[in-house]
């Protein structure tokens, strides 16, 4: 069977997306489909796959899976570009509206220019910072500044989650990171039992980030919108960073805020659509 999809990414951070309101794709066996769509050299291409759907408890869901076929909780810059999909292809005229994904509510501001959305804000509500709910085997209430072994080297940890689990680890220079070696021992170190994504931080000044990330389930990608979020709540939580930043990423900028009043961390970053097609699965 054929389906139709489009590629879209966020600052780099690609993904195939599939309205799944309109195409049929099988339940089981989609995390072979996301396997086959996602790779780069017999597939699409892409960080994994992200299917568009009804919703009975927001305007719709973002089902959101990763390259190597497993499902994860969230996405922020696969979450804006659902955003865009959705105005830009006529399933919706709101400019403000509510994304799911695994049952957890994103509310959502579009900035429209000529009818199409360039950037997106979303609401990721508030961090969580307590040691056993990002998860890891930390029963502390924040865990910063942790020490963990890796590959019989020493790195300090602050973990958030935003939905999905985060390490953030501050270094020198991004630049001279070997993160092949290092990526894969933190997000499969004992200390994470759902696996966790790994920013690598590198502080510019108190409101200029750079950063790169080794994701869970896919390795490193040109951006992380979550991850963002993540680190900016960890910036300061270790007193080194301003409330609100941007942070660079392999493929552009990201804005981040951490509101004081109601605790929610807001990312805006834009959206783009890069080409539709049709594919046999």
């Amino acid at each position: 069977m054929k389906i139709k999809f489009t590629k879209m990414q966020g600052c780099g951070n690609d993904y195939v997306y599939i309205n799944g309101i309109s195409e049929e794709v099988p339940v089981n066996g989609r995390d072979e489909i996301v396997r086959k769509l996602s790779d780069r050299h017999f597939g699409i291409g892409s960080d994994g796959v992200i299917f568009i759907n009804a919703s009975d408890i927001a305007d719709f869901e973002m089902e959101m899976w990763n390259a190597d076929g497993t499902r994860s909780e969230m996405c922020g810059n696969g979450i804006r570009c659902v955003a865009k999909y959705v105005y830009d292809y006529g399933l919706t005229d709101k400019e403000e509206l509510d994304i799911c994904s695994m049952g957890a509510v994103k509310h959502i501001l579009l900035n429209v220019k000529d009818d199409k959305v360039d950037t997106v804000q979303v609401d990721l509500g508030e961090p969580i910072i307590k040691g056993e709910l990002i998860p890891t085997a930390s029963t502390l209430d924040k865990v910063v500044d942790y020490p963990i072994d890796v590959l019989g080297e020493e790195y300090r940890i602050t973990c958030v989650s935003m939905g999905n689990p985060h390490a953030i680890i501050y270094i020198s220079d991004t630049e001279k990171l070997d993160i092949d070696r290092i990526g894969p021992g933190i997000e499969n170190h004992s200390f994470f039992p759902n696996r966790t994504n790994t920013e690598f931080v590198q502080n510019i000044d108190r409101k200029h980030i750079r950063m790169r990330v080794w994701e869970r389930g896919t390795g490193e990608t040109l951006a992380c919108g979550t991850g963002c979020c993540a680190l900016t709540v960890a910036g300061v939580l270790n007193g080194l960073t301003e409330r609100e930043v941007d942070i660079d990423v392999l493929g552009g900028r990201i804005h981040v805020k951490w509101d004081e009043t109601d605790n929610h961390v807001y990312m805006t970053g834009p959206a783009v659509t890069v080409f539709d097609g049709e594919i046999a699965i």
